[in-house]
């Protein structure tokens, strides 16, 4: 193919197929029938994301004699789960940081948590034979300006001499000698909190491990309404009833069956792409020999991996919230921003001028104002429910989907006794002020990224709110 124009990024995208890459597979297996009639069963989980998926996985293993139910509105793993970055993260709070401002008092407890949690999202893998491509190659957060490699070298030390982390930092010959850009200052390595799958292959393996254990499985069975029955609950869904005792709720950005739940997250577009296999000698030009998953540290940041096959997944930077915004196929794909995302690709990595990019795609993030989940119950103790991951739920909801069986199951557990599972984050206020609130804060989180991170009075007062974004 003739080389693309540096002066024309653009020219890259000329042969993207406009579908999520993961999704694009011909291994993707076949939906399974819908609900038709009337079932019944004790556990009814609804969402056949990771959410939904982990919890009737978990709920089997608990208790194998739970009959338990999983129903899916289209298909295993086809939204958030199907086409993410595949970072698969420790972190329960959307980052270490996240977590420290708003529950120091459990922060050493939650990191551990979430490492524990990891490391049982690692042996699920290995042991229903989960093929997702996973590495534990942990991730680098990358310094793009001068100012935000001193807030990595600070960090650095914090974590080292307050909470024993094994971070490392790397200055600018250091961070070169992992991945060779001219856009990087510096680097803080986290060599063991982060995980990288293919996100398509891990729900197609726990929908497997699912049907392994006796969950029965219902695709194209959207439920409609969900309501007391005697002594459980009733889901209504397009060709029938769903009798259960206890009900879970993984459907994250999709309005959920308790209403009132609805204003606690608003759904933010994210878009990504992804390039053709690198050769021998283009990755040779970038070094990146420790594969880790990469994300630069602007309020407005880039995240990017490796695939098992060496092609490039560049991510990120736009965080689209439009007036009134549904989650709807129509936003899926957003040429503005890829035209700018290739352009941020070819500066960061000048040396793969010609690289092409494949496939390009977007999806709804369930986003609340704390940018980590929250839990609860519903009509009584007989629903639970674990949205508002933020974008950081590929391994957070697998912890989501072990409070969700707690509460379900009575239990009084460390988790369920969390400051973090016990509150909730503010709701959104309604339309318009909503969509303004989204706007100011974009707008002044571009001005802090321009401006050395400073954070203007609007952000402070987010801040302040208990409303805060710096990542």
């Amino acid at each position: 193919m003739d080389p693309v124009p540096s002066l024309d990024p653009t020219r890259s995208l000329a042969d993207a197929t406009p579908v999520p890459f993961w999704l694009d597979d011909p291994a993707r297996p076949a939906a399974l029938p819908a609900l038709t009639g009337e079932e019944h069963c004790d556990l009814a989980v609804v969402g056949g994301g990771y959410s939904g998926l982990w919890t009737a996985l978990i709920a089997k293993e608990r208790n194998p004699s739970r009959d338990v139910v999983l129903i899916e509105g289209q298909e295993i793993g086809w939204a958030a789960s199907g086409r993410n970055g595949g970072f698969c993260a420790a972190s329960l709070t959307h980052g270490f940081w996240n977590g420290l401002e708003r529950w120091p008092d459990e922060i050493r407890t939650l990191e551990a948590m979430g490492e524990h949690n990891l490391d049982e999202i690692e042996a699920a893998v290995k042991r229903y034979g989960i093929d997702c491509a996973y590495e534990r190659t942990g991730e680098l957060a990358v310094a793009t300006a001068p100012y935000q490699a001193d807030e990595l070298r600070e960090g650095a030390e914090l974590l080292a001499n307050e909470y024993g982390s094994d971070a490392v930092f790397l200055d600018r010959d250091e961070v070169q000698a992992q991945v060779k850009s001219p856009t990087y200052h510096a680097g803080l390595w986290d060599k063991n909190g982060c995980a990288m799958i293919n996100p398509a292959k891990l729900a197609w393996g726990l929908k497997a491990a699912c049907l392994s254990l006796g969950v029965r499985i219902y695709e194209h069975t959207q439920a409609t309404r969900l309501a007391a029955h005697g002594a459980g609950m009733v889901l209504t869904t397009g060709y029938g009833r769903l009798y259960a005792g206890r009900v879970a709720l993984g459907t994250n950005v999709f309005p959920n069956l308790v209403r009132r739940l609805r204003s606690y997250v608003v759904p933010v577009y994210d878009y990504a792409m992804m390039t053709e296999p690198l050769s021998d000698e283009q990755l040779a030009s970038i070094g990146w020999q420790n594969r880790q998953g990469i994300g630069d540290s602007a309020n407005h940041f880039h995240y990017y991996r490796l695939s098992e096959d060496n092609r490039i997944l560049w991510g990120g930077y736009d965080a689209v919230y439009d007036f009134n915004q549904k989650v709807s196929a129509e936003h899926d794909q957003r040429p503005a921003t890829f035209a700018k995302l290739a352009g941020h690709f070819f500066e960061t990595f000048p040396q793969l001028e010609g690289l092409r990019f494949t496939h390009t795609w977007g999806g709804a993030i369930d986003t609340c104002s704390r940018f980590s989940a929250f839990f609860g119950t519903a009509h009584k103790g007989k629903v639970a429910y674990a949205m508002g991951y933020t974008g950081l739920g590929v391994g957070a909801t697998r912890f989501g989907a072990e409070v969700m069986l707690d509460k379900l199951d009575g239990r009084s557990t460390e988790r369920t006794e969390l400051k973090m599972v016990r509150t909730k984050p503010i709701p959104f206020p309604p339309e318009p002020v909503r969509w303004v609130g989204i706007e100011l804060t974009q707008r002044a989180l571009t001005r802090a990224d321009a401006n050395e991170g400073k954070r203007n009075l609007w952000l402070k007062a987010l801040d302040k709110a208990g409303m805060g974004f710096d990542s």
